[in-house]
């Protein structure tokens, strides 16, 4: 009782789900400011070079195949490649190369990758709907916001309870995103928001042995986001509180820590202040948490002319990333894939401080192998 007492103490006095629904519904080319509008163009050319990129990677073909497989052919077109298939499934396909190299921008403060959460569903629908340019721009900054201020809002809440935050909340902003380039009234939006607390469910076990089901988070989201708003569309009776709702979304993912979630920041400055202007084009395809620690590594290259005097490193990270980036030692510090890798502070900066340079090369099979890489990363301490 004290738990849904504490929840409801905090709740907003307003509905989150009709504000962004408002916001979303209101949103016109038109009325962007300039820096956003350029920001959204930049971000969104490189989420699609990522996706270009992707195509030339192992799990990318395993991955096309069975969502090919699974759906059906359409008009909408896969990133990098000859293959058309339905809007739900272009989408998810997108998403998935999108973000399956962990290149694809992030938001720090919210801790989510918000283009690949927005944009695939964005480009499929504006495509076989032959929409323009302006509509897919208005569609991707509300799905944007939606997805930014989410994130802010739990302050890395999701990710310490075990689930991939961009993953989740994919599925309310491609919702948004699907609602907007529909021409749903704010209503269905709102309804459509709600359907998506339903299907959003991201699980970092992929953290164990290096799974592909991270990349395929967005790409669900972006599916499942598509499929609320038809629902809506035509009649589907849906929930009006998604977010602050008892067994709502912030309730049945915080839990216990529902109360510490910042319900105001959502909607605060809605359309005045752009959360988005404050997401960042990754510099290295790795965890956005190592980020920090690999520049420090690159930084000391050039001063330490001979690295096998190297006794120690002593790498500092934020506790709360630990279980993500650098536990278990023993595992992490012998990645057996490129994704496990990306996830392993001791590899990167081993990586940085012998090579200077943190590419994809260096996330290549012979790298993964490479024993002077290794012998490093065994000699750092997180």
């Amino acid at each position: 009782m004290a738990h849904n007492n504490a929840a409801a103490g905090n709740a907003p006095a307003v509905n989150i789900a009709e504000q962004l629904a408002e916001f979303a519904v209101g949103v016109k080319v038109s009325d962007l400011p300039r820096p956003v509008w350029e920001k959204s163009v930049h971000h969104i050319i490189d989420a699609i070079g990522i996706g270009f990129a992707s195509q030339h990677f192992p799990f990318a073909a395993p991955g096309l195949a069975g969502i090919a497989a699974a759906g059906g052919s359409g008009e909408a077109s896969v990133v990098g490649g000859s293959l058309k298939l339905s809007a739900r499934d272009a989408a998810m396909a997108n998403a998935y190369l999108m973000h399956g190299l962990d290149f694809d921008d992030t938001h720090p403060g919210s801790i989510v990758h918000p283009t690949v959460a927005c944009l695939p569903a964005a480009m499929a629908l504006a495509e076989v709907q032959d929409q323009s340019w302006g509509e897919l721009i208005e569609a991707y900054v509300a799905g944007m916001e939606t997805c930014i201020r989410l994130g802010l809002a739990v302050k890395g809440g999701f990710h310490h309870a075990g689930f991939h935050a961009t993953g989740l909340l994919s599925h309310f902003s491609a919702a948004v995103v699907a609602g907007k380039l529909l021409g749903l009234s704010a209503a269905e939006i709102v309804g459509a928001q709600g359907i998506a607390a339903s299907t959003a469910a991201s699980v970092q076990v992929f953290l164990e042995d290096g799974a592909w089901t991270k990349r395929l988070h967005p790409g669900l989201g972006a599916s499942a986001g598509i499929t609320a708003a038809h629902l809506v569309r035509n009649g589907f009776k849906a929930p009006r509180r998604p977010y602050e709702g008892r067994f709502g979304f912030f309730e049945t993912h915080m839990q216990a820590h529902v109360g510490d979630v910042d319900y105001a920041c959502i909607v605060e400055g809605l359309g005045r202040d752009w959360a988005l202007l404050d997401t960042a084009i990754k510099p290295y395809p790795v965890c956005h948490f190592i980020h920090g620690a690999a520049e420090a590594a690159l930084r000391l290259h050039a001063q330490v002319a001979d690295k096998s005097r190297i006794v120690r490193v002593t790498c500092e990270l934020p506790a709360p990333t630990l279980p993500i980036v650098a536990e278990p030692a023993a595992a992490k510090v012998a990645p057996r894939s490129d994704y496990e890798a990306k996830f392993s502070a001791q590899f990167v900066v081993a990586a940085c401080l012998l090579k200077g340079r943190f590419g994809l090369a260096e996330l290549g099979d012979a790298a993964l192998q490479d024993e002077h890489t290794l012998a490093l990363a065994r000699r750092v301490a997180c």
